[in-house]
């Protein structure tokens, strides 16, 4: 079995985009490239609380006009260092840190990176919806912002613009940013979903084709020992027979059980052979048209009167699945005749061509009373077996007694011209 695979670098990339386990969980585990990020960052943002602070207290300031008395800059300076701790759990909690801090940016210049900062922490992990409303207060804070403490080299109005110009900045980047990391996390769930639809086309193939070989086994098996419990009973009901004959049917029950267990080794094989990942191991040859004398002079051998009629044309070129299910129907109307209806004669009409289609047909008299030994147990299910070989063969199958009061199968399969 397969799996998606684990990309070559892992430590490259988000941590919600490493492993699918990753993304299930609330809180992905930090990746190399998020330390490295996160690290960044928080250098970033101590390095702008410094020039800042270090600004504010010069003689002439050049970021912004200076607060009126120096214990402001003091904690602005340590609003901002809290700031950049915080953005060391600005992923567990984007929104929150969002909210919590945005009057600062009402007045605060040490703290302006690190709220930029997650800003763009909530755009890339929250909604589209969420991030607009975000960036709306943001808007608003940068108009008072650039009232209450304007550039001095800037009129009001730049200000405001270089504002919402870095705003809408972060804003198009962290939406690119989360677009991106959907696609892949889309593309991966699709290769995934991909990946199991196609094991489940395995499994029901595999399925499908367990079920053809139980169908196989039970016409084989149920046409081998019905004609071993056909010669056993013929056995029981003549203990007195000559010697010959009992021989001669004696080596037909010998022959039969042991065809018998022959095809029920190769129907086990075949199934051990796909339990241990040999699906490709070759199948035993299967029967064909060809093989309905055979078949024919097998039940003539039990004692069973069979009538042929074979009117098929081109018989060289009836291909091998149409055949195979011509023959297996046949099988099992002789099976069927041989239980329910013992000693009665059994007439098999197989006639057809290319274009016109095959049509296999099996009757007998209807039994009139029961013969000791004659009727043999079933599963009731190969009429089953052979309405849906025909079904899937595309055919008709039609079954039971007909205007004479005999017992008819009889079945039309399309032969392509």
């Amino acid at each position: 079995m397969t799996s998606i695979a684990v990309p070559e670098h892992p430590w490259l990339l988000p941590g919600e985009l490493v492993v699918p386990a990753e993304r299930d969980r609330a809180h992905p585990r930090r990746t190399t490239r998020d330390w490295v990020v996160d690290s960044l960052a928080f250098l970033i943002g101590l390095l702008w609380v410094l020039f800042a602070t270090m600004d504010a207290l010069s003689p002439a300031p050049e970021a912004a006009i200076p607060l009126p008395h120096d214990w402001m800059v003091g904690v602005d300076a340590v609003l901002g260092l809290v700031c950049c701790g915080l953005l060391w759990v600005r992923r567990r909690w984007p929104l929150g840190l969002a909210v919590a801090t945005l009057p600062l940016n009402l007045f605060s210049m040490a703290a302006a990176v690190p709220l930029l900062i997650f800003y763009f922490t909530v755009v890339v992990h929250r909604r589209t919806a969420v991030a607009i409303a975000i960036t709306g207060a943001g808007l608003v804070t940068n108009l008072v912002f650039s009232w209450t403490r304007p550039d001095p080299n800037w009129p009001y109005w730049a200000t405001v613009s270089w504002g919402v110009v870095i705003t809408l900045a972060v804003l198009a980047w962290g939406m690119f940013v989360r677009a991106r990391r959907q696609l892949i996390v889309s593309l991966r769930e699709r290769a995934e979903r991909a990946e199991a639809e196609q094991q489940l086309r395995v499994t029901q193939a595999r399925h499908l084709e367990r079920t053809r070989i139980a169908r196989e086994m039970h016409d084989v098996l149920a046409h081998r020992i019905s004609l071993l419990s056909l010669h056993a009973g013929a056995l029981e009901f003549r203990p007195d027979a000559p010697a010959d004959e009992v021989a001669r049917a004696a080596g037909v029950i010998r022959g039969s059980a042991h065809a018998a267990l022959q095809d029920l080794r190769e129907v086990i094989g075949v199934l051990r052979a796909e339990d241990d990942g040999g699906g490709d191991a070759p199948e035993p040859p299967q029967p064909t048209l060809a093989d309905l004398p055979a078949l024919i002079a097998e039940s003539r051998s039990a004692g069973v009167r069979v009538n042929v009629s074979d009117s098929v044309a081109s018989p060289e070129q009836v291909p091998a699945a149409l055949g195979r299910a011509a023959y297996r129907i046949v099988q099992e109307g002789l099976t069927n005749a041989r239980k329910h209806a013992a000693g009665a004669a059994v007439t098999v009409d197989v006639a057809g061509g290319p274009g016109t289609g095959l049509t296999v047909a099996i009757g007998n008299r209807w039994p009139v009373g029961t013969q000791a030994g004659g009727t043999l147990p079933g599963a009731g299910t190969g009429l089953v077996g052979i309405s849906e070989r025909v079904t899937l063969a595309g055919g008709r199958l039609a079954y039971g007694r007909d205007d004479a009061g005999d017992f008819r199968l009889a079945a039309w399969l399309p032969w392509p011209a």
